[in-house]
């Protein structure tokens, strides 16, 4: 493993554990040459995805882009990082385990806003305005009415708290 620090290869580990979840093994390592010391993840990968964009361009899936994505969504709310990384980890299997190498990029964002559906509706509403491209006010509020109709458990007050700021903004 390269040295992040002095690009040296030759890097030992000092320590070797699992992830809580056991989905990865976390790797504490240091440079014999500058003495930095920094962590890797080890995960297990079933096969190499490919994402099909809606332009029909392909891409190689990049977990860190889904985390990031998902992590900007949840910015500033009250969600623990394990429960992201269970998202994430939940994601990544339900896409290996569709048989398929090539997955549509609407496919990986229909997941993404079923998990952060459960996880936390305000993430929920953030990520579907991006992935859905919003234009105007009035698709927040047709989303949030969505999410009222559904009547999701524990989401009421946020709920509203969004349809007024959904209703104050088309003013």
């Amino acid at each position: 493993m390269r040295c992040p620090y002095c690009d040296s290869l030759d890097t030992q580990v000092k320590d070797s554990r699992p992830t809580d979840d056991s989905a990865a093994i976390r790797r504490r390592r240091v440079c014999p040459d500058c003495g930095g010391r920094f962590t890797t993840f080890e995960r297990v990968q079933l096969r190499e995805l490919v994402l099909v964009k809606r332009s029909g361009k392909r891409a190689p899936f990049d977990r860190d882009k889904l985390q990031r994505s998902v992590q900007v969504a949840l910015r500033k709310r009250p969600v623990e990082p394990d429960q992201v990384e269970r998202l994430i980890n939940g994601i990544v299997r339900q896409l290996e385990s569709m048989g398929e190498t090539e997955i549509p990029s609407e496919t990986v964002g229909e997941l993404v806003m079923a998990g952060l559906k459960g996880l936390d509706s305000v993430a929920y509403v953030r990520f579907a305005s991006v992935y859905r491209n919003f234009r105007e006010a009035r698709e927040f509020g047709e989303l949030i009415g969505e999410l009222e109709q559904q009547g999701e458990a524990g989401t009421g007050a946020v709920v509203r708290k969004l349809r007024a700021r959904a209703d104050g903004a088309d003013e």
